[in-house]
């Protein structure tokens, strides 16, 4: 058991003690504490039921959203130790700092994994198979995709130095700018939505967003050198594709058009139904592109511009142009 739990299980029993000692005093009788307790159990039930869940699965059924916090926050330590790790840290004792984070943050991430990898055996109906060798397998692969994941935002930081004119340091940028944080948290999401963990990979990205109002879905693919300036608002759908040294600005949508639905009218999942941005486009504020259409290389896309079809390498779209099958050179922003 983690260390993580085994503190939730015990702050768990004082919890029910302290409402055991209670019951019955004026204080429980005024709320009626066992009448609601009982209505929400047969609530419960009732979901349950419903969605075909097993009555007793022993434990916790789904992964923490509260353990990923924990977890993320470690990794970013771990990550950019002198910068995002303890203000107490001194360079001599980065590698170790970094490697008994790491023991502590992927012998965690491992029993998120287990709980997601049963989920996924319960939710599809299919056994599991080996849940403990799968999920000691994908924490490995994991844990080897780190320096690389580091790399890219290496990248990311320099292209938000580079983009930002009033950017004064690369320090500055990695803790300090929203987008930053928001890549952090999707680099790390989409490795995990790589190794076939959506739900975990969600959770991070969600854990972004909260805290951003930036809302990338960890699987949308994205190139070296991304940068988010401002980044309040953003929106990147699950099947964009994004090139390298691309820029956004706030409020940029890169969504679906429309969704296709089956014969019940439910929603059809999956498919591909969200931009593809080639390398070096800028798109700025309040723009929104929607459907499976491409950005060409080197484009650049004006504020509140609402775009629903391709455009070519090196285009200029403006607000007047929108409507234009062609742009001239040298037209728009």
């Amino acid at each position: 058991m983690s260390t993580l739990s085994t503190r939730f299980d015990q702050h768990a029993d004082v919890v029910l003690a302290d409402f055991e000692a209670h019951r019955g005093t004026p204080g429980s009788g005024t709320f009626d504490l066992a009448t609601i307790v009982t209505q929400l159990r047969d609530v419960r039930e009732q979901w349950r039921i419903s969605q075909q869940r097993p009555r007793e699965i022993g434990g916790r059924e789904l992964p923490s959203r509260e353990v990923l916090a924990t977890l993320v926050e470690a990794l970013r330590g771990a990550l950019f130790p002198m910068r995002l790790g303890p203000p107490d840290l001194r360079q001599e004792n980065e590698d170790y700092y970094v490697g008994h984070t790491l023991d502590t943050v992927l012998g965690e991430l491992l029993v998120q994994v287990r709980l997601e990898l049963r989920y996924q055996g319960r939710h599809s109906g299919h056994e599991a198979g080996d849940v403990d060798a799968t999920a000691l397998e994908v924490v490995h692969e994991f844990g080897a995709a780190l320096p690389g994941l580091r790399r890219l935002l290496d990248s990311d930081v320099l292209a938000a130095y580079r983009g930002d004119p009033a950017a004064r340091s690369v320090d500055e940028v990695l803790l300090c700018y929203p987008g930053i944080n928001a890549m952090i948290h999707h680099r790390i999401a989409h490795q995990l939505y790589v190794l076939e963990l959506p739900l975990l990979a969600r959770l991070v990205s969600e854990l972004a967003h909260g805290e951003t109002g930036i809302d990338i879905h960890p699987g949308a693919t994205i190139g070296a050198g991304f940068f988010i300036d401002h980044g309040t608002g953003v929106v990147i759908g699950e099947t964009a594709q994004i090139g390298r040294n691309v820029r956004l600005y706030q409020a940029v949508t890169l969504g679906a058009k429309r969704f296709a639905t089956d014969d019940d009218g439910y929603l059809q999942k999956g498919g591909a139904r969200h931009p593809i941005v080639e390398d070096e486009v800028v798109v700025y504020a309040g723009a929104t592109i929607l459907g499976r259409v491409t950005i060409g290389r080197g484009s650049t896309i004006g504020g509140n511009v609402w775009l629903t079809r391709s455009v070519p390498a090196g285009s200029r779209i403006a607000q007047a142009s929108t409507r234009d099958d062609t742009v001239v050179e040298g037209a728009g922003i």
